[in-house]
């Protein structure tokens, strides 16, 4: 080995134990053992935070989901009272004792007095007292009857079943007593029930031959305006003078330059003999 280089060695180790060295680390560790130990925390298992009132959440004013709500329930309680055949008129504070909903605030008692229960269709107001109203003011089976009958004259068809259940109270017992005065066809679209009035009059008897015809011949797939021109094709001229027709337009007069004519006084001509002149 050079011996150069050992020299430098060697003065290298005589500088590095003449300089001094300060353990940082030691220094730290005796400096946490003077300090006593914080104590951490414990986690609190109440929450500082406000807390969230039940009961005033459920009257917050601004709860739209809320007030609608209340409005429902109101709503469906006097339409089923109305089949149970009380007819009588309640006020709001009745309304709501009876719907378990006396905890409503003033607020929304005030919306249901001034708004909702006014501007509601199922709802009528008679003396600031409420009433449910009904589709129809039909009461028993001889104003349902009546009211069919009605129908049936002008040409309005029937009524659905939804209506009358809704409409008159006690509506199975009533219906069950008029089965042979009705008749229920279902709705092909939403499969609900139509009552009609069975008007035996027009019932007569039909050829089974011609039955055979009638129900062979399917016209689900054609409108009116195809079965048409299938009919004038067969020689068979169809009726033109069903439905509403369009009023024809109006021709409008060209107007007539009334000027006013002067017109000369007419003469006497068959009193000439009779008249007489004064002038002497």
């Amino acid at each position: 080995m050079d011996p150069a280089l050992l020299r430098e060695r060697e003065l290298f180790k005589k500088r590095a134990l003449t300089t001094p060295i300060v353990d940082k680390r030691k220094q730290e560790k005796e400096a946490t053992k003077d300090e006593p130990p914080k104590k951490k925390p414990k986690p609190s298992s109440v929450s500082t935070g406000p807390k969230l009132d039940m009961v005033n959440y459920k009257t917050m004013a601004g709860s739209t989901q809320y007030k609608f709500g209340v409005l429902a329930k109101i709503v469906k309680h006097m339409k089923a009272r109305h089949q149970e055949g009380d007819d009588h008129p309640l006020t709001l504070e009745e309304i709501l004792d009876e719907t378990n909903q006396l905890d409503v605030g003033s607020k929304v008692k005030q919306w249901l007095q001034t708004e909702a229960l006014i501007q509601n269709p199922k709802i009528e107001v008679t003396d600031g007292r409420f009433v449910f109203k009904p589709m129809y003011k039909i009461k028993d089976k001889k104003s349902l009857l009546r009211l069919l009958k009605q129908h049936d004259l002008k040409g309005l068809g029937g009524i659905l079943l939804e209506d009358i259940q809704e409409s008159l109270p006690h509506c199975d017992k009533h219906l069950k007593n008029l089965q042979n005065e009705i008749l229920y066809i279902t709705r092909p679209l939403d499969k609900k029930k139509i009552i009609f009035y069975n008007d035996k009059t027009a019932q007569f008897p039909i050829d089974e031959e011609f039955q055979k015809l009638w129900r062979a011949v399917a016209v689900d797939a054609m409108d009116d305006q195809k079965i048409d021109e299938y009919l004038e094709k067969q020689g068979i001229r169809s009726m033109q003078d069903h439905g509403l027709k369009k009023p024809a337009p109006i021709k409008r007069k060209k107007p007539v330059n009334r000027r006013k004519q002067f017109k000369k006084p007419r003469d006497n001509e068959h009193l000439a003999d009779v008249l007489e002149t004064y002038d002497d």
